[in-house]
């Protein structure tokens, strides 16, 4: 098998482990949380997307990774980790959290499809030996990311469920709105 063809494997099954898990143990619970719980969740992932500017550094990448790829790819995840960083800090203020949110996930997924097609244009998977230690992130975390961006712009597009009466009353006692469906016997 060439290394063209391993690579292309890996980043094909790269999504298959994370859309079990996802499905088995991290989209029932985003579903039953507050939106903003869901959306901050998320967010927390997405914030670590600085790690993206690895591509930048020499002895991380080899030296013939395509420029077009490495640049577009570190600072679309530099600028997605930092509008993601800016919904977390912004929690509390919607005016802030709500538009950071989009804009992280618009623009993450911007930066994904964009990695994808300047990997396929640039052939990348020839080349894939020039990731480096790199090599796992378009493997292992990328798939987790665009998943997650998927389930982000669901959950800011289904409608809202109509809030129960006193709803207000047992968020402000402290009670959580969410139990599990053991809880509510």
């Amino acid at each position: 098998m060439t290394p063209a063809t391993i690579f292309s494997i890996h980043l094909l099954l790269g999504y298959v482990p994370w859309l079990l898990c996802f499905g088995a143990y991290i989209w029932p619970s985003l579903r039953l949380m507050d939106r903003v719980e869901a959306q901050r969740a998320i967010a927390t992932l997405h914030s670590f997307r600085f790690f993206g500017l690895a591509f930048l550094v020499p002895g991380v990448v080899g030296p013939n990774l395509p420029a077009d790829f490495a640049v577009f790819a570190a600072y679309g995840d530099f600028a997605t980790g930092l509008l993601a960083m800016l919904a977390l800090l912004g929690v509390r203020r919607p005016s802030i959290f709500w538009p950071s949110v989009a804009a992280f996930n618009l623009v993450g997924i911007v930066d994904l499809v964009g990695d994808y097609y300047h990997g396929t244009v640039l052939h990348l998977p020839e080349q894939a030996g020039q990731l480096g230690a790199a090599y796992a992130i378009p493997i292992i975390y990328v798939p987790l990311l665009m998943i997650t961006h998927v389930a982000a712009l669901y959950l800011l597009a289904r409608p809202q469920p109509k809030t129960e009466p006193g709803a207000d009353n047992r968020k402000a006692s402290g009670l959580s709105s969410l139990r599990s469906p053991s809880s509510v016997r």
